[in-house]
């Protein structure tokens, strides 16, 4: 297997946002778990990503996994790597995003590396170096109120150049517009001066074609899934991928109970929980009983037993922000957010042994939580059900055949666990 493109995603969520957007432009992609091991079995695919829980950890095993991801891509084939980031920068002013992206364009042997989390497709759009998430700021968004990684600052020069250990400057929207030639020779200008990262502005998705294929002349690039859309494609453009269609038993049908999760504390989230409650059994988990142990998941799962033999049902642990705040205040940030993470986590193993074969997460740590638990290595992509989340077969999953939907909290329409439940059959 040579690919044509290597990816490392910071979690699992972003990462089966990019193996869809790749595999809609053509790209025979598969997401693995973690760096794969010598003994998984992949098809042959134009596009790998590598997804990893990355994104919230301590920077330095950051970089560790990050370099061990990119050592495994290069050595099949990847000329280019594209660090894949939230669409909302999500990131601390320790990190992740710097440290990762330095370390990587350090073994890339690149100048400078090209950086944009614009996705206009999905609301994401960068103007004058600032993020926008629809037609306001992302400081001004209600996405600034992430539990972990809140963002507060929409400058992404200022963001990255408090991580970085590189300078940073800007590729503007004027120079983008005038074409690929001025924005390599800004780049060249840029390098010249020292500057080792260059935020590109990014409004329309004709811009994200010219970033790709300027991209492709570096070995590194990094941001979100909009721009592996611009790399897939340049590769198609320029014949060095010939465009090829779903993998058609990614969508073949699993059958089985099915259930759905819910993390996230997004307003998206919670919008589509409260519509949820009129299609499917809802339980909302209490967070503080979650924290004093193990007696909310087993109630949460003694619950679902008796219930899953009727249909789909959905347990929920999200919460409004304030009420995430007053957890954290009780009981710390990262202690109440491990607690959640893995009482979903051990639910979702409960459910799987009791015949859950469908299975919808919403929330970035959460499904990198309950992916871990279910020791599934990888996935093939099937069909879209929002824009950003397919549907994903398990590959080499010890529970056998299972079909999952992995969903960032901001994503998908107000109805989306009946969306999702309707295409895993």
């Amino acid at each position: 297997m040579k690919l044509s493109l290597g990816c490392i995603a910071d979690d699992y969520t972003g990462a089966s946002d990019l193996a869809n957007t790749l595999t809609r432009c053509g790209l025979r992609t598969v997401q693995t778990i973690g760096v794969p091991s010598d003994d998984l079995a992949l098809p042959e695919v134009d596009a790998v990503v590598v997804s990893l829980k990355s994104r919230s950890i301590e920077a330095g095993l950051a970089v560790t996994r990050s370099r061990s991801a990119e050592k495994w891509l290069r050595g099949r084939g990847a000329d280019h790597v594209l660090f894949k980031i939230c669409s909302t920068f999500d990131s601390t002013e320790a990190g992740n995003i710097g440290p990762v992206m330095d370390a990587l364009c350090a073994d890339s042997g690149d100048a400078i590396v090209l950086v944009t989390p614009a996705f206009p497709e999905t609301g994401r759009t960068v103007y004058q170096g600032n993020l926008f998430v629809g037609a306001v700021p992302l400081n001004e968004s209600p996405l600034k109120d992430h539990p972990l990684n809140p963002m507060h600052d929409s400058n992404l020069v200022r963001v990255l150049a408090r991580q970085s250990q590189t300078k940073v400057g800007l590729v503007d929207l004027a120079t983008l517009a005038r074409g690929e030639a001025s924005v390599r020779a800004r780049l060249a200008d840029l390098a010249g001066k020292g500057i080792g990262a260059a935020v590109i502005d990014a409004v329309f998705d004709r811009d994200l074609e010219t970033i790709g294929n300027v991209a492709l002349d570096h070995r590194l690039s990094v941001g979100a899934s909009g721009i592996g859309l611009g790399l897939a494609r340049a590769l198609v453009a320029s014949g060095k991928v010939r465009s090829n269609v779903a993998e058609a038993n990614a969508d073949a049908p699993v059958g089985g109970p099915a259930a759905c999760l819910a993390g996230s504390c997004s307003q998206a989230t919670l919008l589509q929980i409260a519509n949820a409650e009129k299609a499917m059994p809802v339980l909302h988990l209490d967070p503080d009983r979650v924290v004093a142990g193990p007696d909310e998941a087993r109630r949460a799962l003694a619950w679902a037993k008796e219930r899953i033999g009727d249909g789909p049902l959905l347990i929920a642990s999200s919460s409004t922000p304030d009420q995430v705040a007053a957890l954290q205040s009780r009981h710390g940030r990262d202690a109440a957010g491990h607690a959640i993470e893995q009482a979903m986590a051990d639910i979702a193993n409960g459910l799987v042994q009791s015949g859950v074969r469908r299975l919808v997460v919403a929330g970035g740590e959460t499904s990198g939580a309950v992916v871990d638990r279910l020791g599934i290595p990888g996935f093939l992509v099937g069909a879209e059900i929002a824009a950003g989340v397919p549907v994903l077969r398990a590959v080499g999953a010890k529970n056998g055949e299972m079909l999952l939907a992995l969903k960032s909290g901001n994503f998908g329409g107000a109805e989306f666990f009946s969306d999702a439940l309707k295409l895993m059959r």
